[in-house]
């Protein structure tokens, strides 16, 4: 396990901090918010926030996982590719699908739909908005205006997940083996 750029509290104070936060327990065991609850007000705002997107979304949790995935590979989060591989995986996203976000334009199995979504995430990664036309194709594409927000905010949520996750330096959790499958490295 490297270090990270703050120390980590331990488990307990973790649970500890958490709790005084209203922060679900089982978040406290998990290195991101070992470092987040030094700031107990910030760990809270991101678990609402997380908490809110993960399970009282509108938008398909499929399409949220694309979001996420495409997010840590693109920017080379390490931590949130490799903690969001199972989460997709449990949703059904095949394996071909994960590994093929890293190069997700040169993939032929995609919809209209996941091809927009994934359009939209590397547009605001790229300029920090996404374009009219995607705009346009999400809008036509996505049930409802809900789902259109949750996208803008799935994207902006994940992307401050993984520039915190990074520049903190946030290691995996012990025994947890990072990347995926076929071991090649990440960054786009």
């Amino acid at each position: 396990m490297t270090e990270a750029r703050i120390p980590l509290l331990s488990v307990e104070e973790a649970r500890r901090a958490a709790q005084a936060a209203e922060v679900p327990e089982a978040l406290a065991e998990l290195n991101i918010f070992r470092a987040l609850l030094h700031h107990p007000m910030l760990a809270s705002q991101l678990s609402g926030m997380l908490m809110s997107l993960l399970f009282r979304g509108k938008l398909d949790a499929r399409l949220r996982e694309l979001v996420i995935m495409r997010i840590g590979w693109a920017t080379g989060s390490v931590y949130e590719w490799t903690q969001h591989w199972r989460i997709a995986r449990e949703l059904n996203v095949e394996d071909a699908e994960l590994l093929a976000l890293r190069d997700w334009s040169a993939y032929p199995d995609w919809s209209e739909l996941d091809r927009a979504v994934l359009a939209a995430t590397d547009e605001t990664l790229e300029a920090g908005a996404v374009s009219a036309e995607t705009w346009a194709q999400c809008a036509r594409l996505l049930p409802g205006i809900e789902e259109q927000l949750e996208l803008l905010g799935a994207i902006g949520t994940w992307r401050f997940v993984s520039q915190l996750l990074r520049s903190l330096e946030v290691p995996l959790e012990e025994g947890v083996a990072p990347w995926p499958p076929d071991g090649l490295p990440g960054g786009g």
